[in-house]
């Protein structure tokens, strides 16, 4: 694709009209994933031979805990386009995305919890993946915070691009502490280039069905959330000219 015919989108009228076509069809594939995948592995998966039923939790965990890390990291795309280009609309996705990361991020925490206890005997440690996702949590609510704290919309955009930048060290963290840190409670990745560190067949296949649903529906969630926040900020712009005239 031609870059600049990429840049087209940054307008908000061609946003709108293109997410009236792309959303409904984004946002069928999400329904249809998430209930195969999840189905599939929660009716269809036989108990773990040491984790017993426990393991399906993994349908929910994984797939939470990749967009958790994922959803910040397209925030900091969206936000370094801002920087760089000035563009409303990627400034505004960055926003939107931001309370969708922040529930995965919770969602994530609480099954990591769940699975934990009987895996660990305990629901919370201090290992450095664990520590690194409650902080990604943190930077989720202060960026959430410092959106809602400013009233200029360019100021916020600039500040939250600010922190969204230092929040990214604390999202690959998340990601890779496992490999950084050999010590701590939490296993290796169970998804991996590596086959075999990969979990069984039997359970990868719907946990990859599950993860696509995930993604599909993070995608829906954001495509319709910058849509409320550029009619949010349209209607801002007029009551602001009505005040003014």
């Amino acid at each position: 694709m031609n870059l600049n015919r990429l840049w087209e989108y940054a307008n908000p009228k061609k946003f709108i009209e293109t997410t009236d076509r792309v959303l409904p069809a984004v946002s069928v594939l999400a329904v249809l994933c998430l209930v195969v995948g999840l189905a599939w592995g929660f009716f269809f998966t036989p108990d773990d031979y040491r984790q017993g039923s426990t393991v399906k939790i993994i349908y929910i965990h994984v797939p939470s805990a990749l967009m958790a890390i994922n959803a910040w990291l397209m925030m900091l795309v969206t936000s370094l386009v801002w920087i760089v280009r000035r563009h409303h609309v990627s400034a505004l996705a960055a926003r939107a995305a931001a309370p969708v990361g922040m529930v995965m991020t919770v969602i994530a925490l609480l099954t990591g919890a769940i699975w934990g206890q009987p895996m660990w005997g305990t629901w919370w440690a201090w290992d450095p993946r664990l520590t690194s996702f409650l902080i990604l949590f943190l930077f989720y609510l202060g960026y959430i915070a410092l959106w809602e704290a400013i009233e200029n919309d360019d100021t916020a955009a600039d500040l939250t691009s600010i922190l969204c930048l230092v929040g990214s060290v604390f999202a690959l963290l998340s990601r890779y502490a496992v490999n950084f840190w050999n010590q701590g409670l939490h296993q290796g990745a169970s998804l991996s280039l590596d086959k075999e560190e990969n979990v069984a067949d039997v359970f990868y296949y719907p946990l990859l069905v599950a993860i696509a649903g995930f993604v599909l529906l993070f995608v829906a969630l954001v495509l319709l959330r910058t849509r409320t926040e550029i009619r949010a900020r349209r209607m801002r712009a007029l009551l602001a000219r009505e005040r003014m005239g």
